[in-house]
């Protein structure tokens, strides 16, 4: 089953705090961190984004691990 890992990045001079969504096949997108969310739904935005963009299924289990949060797809 493959996993999505999501991870934070911080705001520089040049662009705002983002969220990274990616695999262990480099598949991976960053979406500009969402305020309007809190806690695990801003991961899960950006792991929804990289199923949109890999045409994957959107329903998602997950869970925090150190640097963010991984998720999984919830069996169909």
């Amino acid at each position: 089953m493959k996993a999505i890992l999501t991870k934070y990045i911080s705001a520089t001079n040049m662009k705002g705090s983002r969220i990274k969504a990616y695999d262990s096949d480099n598949n991976s997108i960053t979406i500009d961190y969402p305020h309007e969310l809190s806690g695990e739904a801003v991961y899960k935005e950006a792991a929804i984004e990289l199923c949109k963009k890999m045409k994957w299924s959107t329903k998602l289990i997950g869970g925090g691990i150190k640097n963010g949060y991984v998720f999984c797809f919830k069996n169909q």
